[in-house]
């Protein structure tokens, strides 16, 4: 699963990677971000089709669901064309979730203990996800994940999406809505990519921030 990660490169050299306008509102560094959340600096295509940065709440919940439908933070990649509340936004509204890695806990002596995951050459990771209208003027997420592969594996079973970087253009592209194109077009970043490394239990702590919470430990 996805359920806590860090973003704290600049989204304006994110933004000059991919050729894109950068975001408008000032953004500050965040090492720990959880759901139920606005997340910054996500990338999107507007219903205009324009490519954008924008503020989505991290829980997907659908305007036509209502206030008492599900607001799940992740979405089962092997779910996203046979379900209902899903299947929609794969197929339309897709989005990239810049990260600097996500964090995930494995059961050690005393209680779990925490990892973060990262890119290995350090450059920020894109997560695949789908978002939704929320309300007249707001939009909302989840983040897509797959079975854990490479260093993540050995931590939990379930991973989220991220994207090699051939992959992005076509992700974003709102006029590639068939499954099998999708699949076809866009592919993960390669297992041996990633690194991982051992981090405080500070982190359990939503409320707790700064970049100590990355740094390495001891165990």
């Amino acid at each position: 699963m996805c359920g806590r990660f860090a973003f704290f490169t600049d989204p304006v050299s994110v933004a000059r990677s991919l050729r894109i306008p950068p975001p408008d509102d000032a953004w500050h560094p965040r090492y720990n971000v959880a759901p139920g959340t606005w997340i910054t600096g996500v990338l999107r295509y507007s219903m205009d089709g324009d490519p954008l940065f924008d503020e989505l709440w991290w829980g997907y919940r659908p305007q036509w669901a209502g206030k008492s439908g599900p607001a799940p933070i992740n979405a089962r990649a092997e779910r996203l064309d046979s379900s209902r509340y899903f299947r929609g936004a794969f197929h339309k509204h897709r989005c990239l979730i810049p990260a600097d890695g996500w964090y995930e806990w494995m059961p050690a002596e005393g209680g779990k203990q925490p990892w973060f995951i990262s890119r290995e050459d350090r450059q920020p990771l894109f997560l695949g996800g789908i978002w939704a209208t929320f309300d007249d003027d707001t939009a909302c997420c989840a983040i897509i994940t797959e079975p854990a592969r490479g260093v993540a594996k050995q931590i939990h079973d379930r991973m989220p999406l991220v994207l090699d970087d051939e992959s992005l253009t076509p992700w974003l592209d709102p006029d590639l809505n068939e499954r099998d194109a999708i699949r076809a077009a866009v592919h993960h970043l390669e297992a041996d990519a990633l690194i991982s490394w051992p981090i405080s239990r500070r982190v359990n702590r939503a409320d707790v921030e700064g970049e100590t919470l990355v740094a390495e430990i001891q165990l």
